[in-house]
Formats: structure tokens, C-alpha cells, sequence
């Protein structure tokens, strides 16, 4: 389908800004290091998929990134809050006219393009699709039409916004589907685990 829609959510590349709680075990120098190789790797998954792509950036559009190829357009979020930039990106997206949307970021080192193909085949049957996460949050987030209160009033970055989603798509009785459960890379047992899976793919070495 060529309305499907890829949305990227990525921080900027910024020592000290990434990967905050894995830099207290590794340090900063590294743990960019570390959130490099994860945007490499979200990169070469995304790039398999033959849909729409956007990238958007937390402060501005890099000069150099991995994205920085055709297939990718570039943007920089807008809004105060996790919530608010994702709505902003979303409504953008449905008012192009595209009628199925997912948003990921570049946190998961578990994803691969068949779990993306996944949520775009399961929105032709459901509402919304939910990818869940190990620590509680999701991975991906995907939907046929705009519902802005999946933005509004939840726990960013807490191990409650899983849930808080589900329960908000169930008082409304939309239909639903979660994808399998996958692990972020937030700490240093966590890339221990995702290490050699990104660096084969990347083929970039992180001791």
C-alpha cells in the first residue's frame, strides 16, 4: 500500500543526552557510541520496508546521520511533551492523507522489519496496534485514524504507559493488537544482551 507511513522518532546524537541511565555505567563517550549503533540499526531495518518513511529529530536535522539518504524525510519534532510531539507527527501524517501510521523509535535492538510489516498487515483488521516493551512502555505505536487521546494524560517513560494505553483503547472499545514483547536497550545488561545482534548488522564493533 503506498499510504502507509513510517514515522521515526530519534533524539539527536548528543554526548550527554543519550542513553543517560546506561551512561552512568559506561559513561557518556560511550553510551553515544552505543545510541549511534542503534540508529545504524534502525536504519538498516526501516530501509527494507517499501513504505513511506519519516525521520524526525528531537532538536534539528543533523548535517550528518544515518539517515541522511533518499527514502528518509527529514523533520524535527514539535511540542513540549513525548505525547505532544507524536500527536503533532501523527495529525501531520493523517492531514497527507495516509491511512495507516506507525511510529517507532531507535531504542529497540529487537526489531526487525517483519515485526513493522506486521503492525501495517494487522491494521487492516484492527484499530490500533501496540507494540509492548519489557520495562512497561512500547515500541511501536500504529493506527488507522487520529485518536489524540492516546497522547494526552500518560506516564511517559514509566513502566505504567502500557498499560494506561490499553486501558484507555478498552474504555472506548476499539479494537486492538499487540505485537510481541521486545526489549529497549536503556542499560548496560540490556546491550549486553543486544550487542552482537546490532554489531552484525551494523558491522560496527562496541566493546
Amino acid at each position: 500500500m503506498k499510504n502507509q507511513l513510517l514515522i521515526i522518532f530519534a533524539k539527536n546524537p548528543v554526548e550527554g543526552r543519550v542513553k543517560t541511565r546506561l551512561a552512568r555505567t559506561v559513561g557518556q563517550v560511550k553510551a553515544l557510541k552505543i545510541y549511534n549503533a542503534l540508529l545504524s540499526y534502525t536504519k538498516q531495518v526501516t530501509m527494507e520496508l517499501d513504505i513511506d518513511r519519516q525521520i524526525w529529530f528531537s532538536d534539528q536535522i543533523p548535517v550528518q546521520s544515518p539517515f541522511n539518504a533518499n527514502g528518509y524525510e527529514p523533520l524535527v519534532q514539535q511540542g513540549e511533551d513525548l505525547g505532544e510531539r507524536m500527536l503533532q507527527a501523527f495529525q501531520r501524517a493523517f492531514d497527507q492523507g495516509y491511512e495507516q501510521v506507525t511510529i517507532i523509535g531507535t531504542d529497540c535492538a529487537f526489531i526487525t522489519s517483519d515485526h513493522i510489516d506486521r503492525a501495517f498487515e494487522r491494521l487492516n483488521e484492527v484499530e490500533v496496534v501496540l507494540g509492548p516493551s519489557a520495562d512497561g512502555g512500547y515500541y511501536l505505536l500504529g493506527m488507522r485514524q487520529l485518536h489524540p487521546f492516546l497522547f494526552k494524560d500518560k506516564s511517559w517513560s514509566t513502566a505504567d504507559l502500557f498499560d494506561e494505553t490499553t486501558q484507555a483503547l478498552e474504555r472506548r472499545g476499539i479494537v486492538w493488537e499487540a505485537l510481541p514483547c521486545l526489549n529497549d536497550v536503556d542499560t548496560w545488561k540490556d546491550w549486553l544482551e543486544a550487542r552482537e545482534r546490532i554489531q552484525n548488522k551494523v558491522k560496527q564493533d562496541i566493546e
